[in-house]
């Protein structure tokens, strides 16, 4: 108990949970530039480079990425539609824009989008997200399996929720992983039970692993409740084959693990000789049907070519579970009331864009495909980059917003990071960052193999500023490995 003029709440009196919790993309990564930044304009030419260029973290639109003109043209008649009313509007938006604002507000009472709506998103929205996902796939979707959320987070959370009772169930995650999931599990009381993607064979899922670490979890009297799988991959950047994706699926099927699969990059593919194949589709392919197989399913509206972030806008498609499990999931949502309208907007926008013959689809055609034609010029030239540099090697760019290139750091500099109380990659990407202005995030926040070093860098900067960042990064990298080499 607090005492008068005491305080009743310090570091060692709050949930253990939240003190444990870490996320690397944030914390020290996202802290640290922003006072950089704050100096450089407070005392211009006080640094050794004249701005700080974020390769840290998913946020394209941060970073110049403009947003799609049909998306944006949609909302905006959405959010003021009075504006439908007026003739001039007929000059100022397309005309499938205008069609789209009005049937999608057909779908709310009183035509508005500042009230609440259903906890599962607006039963219209979801209509046209699972036609989408039925296009996709070409399998069957119900509007019914679709639940609308602030980004794909809190549907993380919401299962995180649902599945863990306490510190005896775990969760096979893979490493490295987005820290959204090691993050979630702490909070939740569960525990993590790592698989390692192998680098060898281009961040590959071996079902060998995951038989391994199953085994050796459940020999020490833990409950594994699910597997999670991230493709394309965050932050290794790889996309699953077909094959080792049924492979996956006949795993968890066997063991009986809910399947949760997060799919936000879908649209991130560089390579042509792969393509995103979704694990529903997977799943309806093998035979499945409704309540064989227990699958969660991820989208968010922040990456892909639209990168709309801020919006929070996503959802999940819930399949293979009972009706009074569903109502749980359900009860889970209503806490929150609804996700945010202009998120559930967007979000059946991306799975619904225009069609050949509608007045928007060359320019959007054009904005579309300039942005995923740009990142893969972008993810190759950071490849190629990282491949050239002393002691790194970098796995080929498939997809995502990302790369994750592995350094092999000399002894001199691993005991110069223990010297300084720093982990060797952190002890190197602060030290990028001190003399260039990149910003990246050290492996050691996403899990890596013991006695590896890495470190996540975005493609997402501008093109032109790409040439730019590589002639930094390899001058800086040289100087580096000059002054520890062994």
């Amino acid at each position: 108990m607090g005492s008068e003029g005491t305080a009743s709440v310090d570091i060692g009196s709050i949930n253990p949970k939240v003190y444990k919790c870490e996320y690397a993309v944030r914390g020290e990564s996202e802290t640290y530039p922003q006072i950089l930044e704050q100096q450089l304009q407070a005392n211009p030419g006080s640094l050794p480079f004249d701005e700080v260029i974020y390769c840290s973290i998913g946020n394209p639109q941060a970073l110049g990425q403009q947003p799609i003109t049909f998306f944006r043209e949609v909302l905006a008649l959405c959010d003021h539609p009075s504006l439908l009313e007026k003739s001039e509007t007929r000059n100022l938006f397309s005309s499938d824009s205008v069609a789209r604002a009005q049937k999608i507000l057909s779908y709310f009472p009183g035509k508005c989008t500042g009230a609440y709506s259903h906890s599962q998103g607006v039963k219209g929205l979801r209509h046209a997200i699972a036609a989408g996902i039925e296009a996709r796939d070409g399998f069957p979707a119900s509007a019914d399996d679709i639940f609308l959320t602030d980004g794909a987070t809190p549907g993380v959370h919401c299962m995180m929720q649902l599945l863990i009772r306490s510190e005896k169930d775990g969760i096979l995650c893979p490493i490295p992983q987005y820290p959204l999931y090691s993050a979630s599990i702490t909070l939740h009381g569960g525990t993590l039970v790592p698989y390692y993607l192998d680098e060898a064979t281009g961040w590959g899922l071996e079902i060998s692993e995951l038989k391994k670490q199953l085994e050796d979890t459940r020999s020490k009297g833990l409950s594994v409740r699910a597997l999670v799988v991230i493709n394309p991959g965050n932050p290794t950047g790889q996309v699953f084959t077909e094959d080792n994706q049924r492979q996956i699926v006949e795993f968890c099927k066997k063991e009986g693990l809910v399947l949760l699969a997060d799919e936000v990059y879908q649209e991130n593919i560089y390579v042509d000789d792969k393509k995103f194949n979704s694990f529903k589709k997977i799943v309806r392919s093998i035979g499945y049907g409704e309540e064989d197989f227990p699958l969660v399913s991820y989208h968010s509206i922040s990456k892909g070519y639209y990168g709309e972030c801020g919006k929070r806008g996503g959802y999940m498609e819930v399949i293979g579970f009972s009706s009074s499990i569903r109502e749980q999931i359900y009860k889970i949502a209503s806490v929150n009331l609804c996700s945010n309208i202009s998120g559930q907007i967007l979000a059946s926008l991306i799975m619904n864009t225009p069609k050949r013959g509608d007045a928007s689809y060359e320019s959007f055609t054009a904005e579309r495909d300039g942005i995923l034609n740009s990142l893969a010029r972008r993810a190759k030239a950071m490849e190629d980059a990282f491949n050239n540099l002393e002691g790194v090697t970098c796995n080929k760019a498939e997809g995502s917003m990302f790369l994750f290139p592995q350094i092999r750091l000399p002894k001199k500099a691993i005991g110069a990071a223990k010297a300084a109380k720093k982990e060797p990659d952190v002890f190197y990407t602060l030290h990028l960052l001190e003399s260039t202005g990149i910003v990246v995030v050290p492996g050691s926040g996403f899990g890596q193999m013991p006695g590896t070093y890495h470190f996540r860098c975005s493609i997402l900067p501008q093109e032109n500023k790409i040439p730019a960042i590589i002639s930094r990064l390899a001058a800086f990298h040289e100087s580096f490995m000059n002054q520890y080499r062994d």
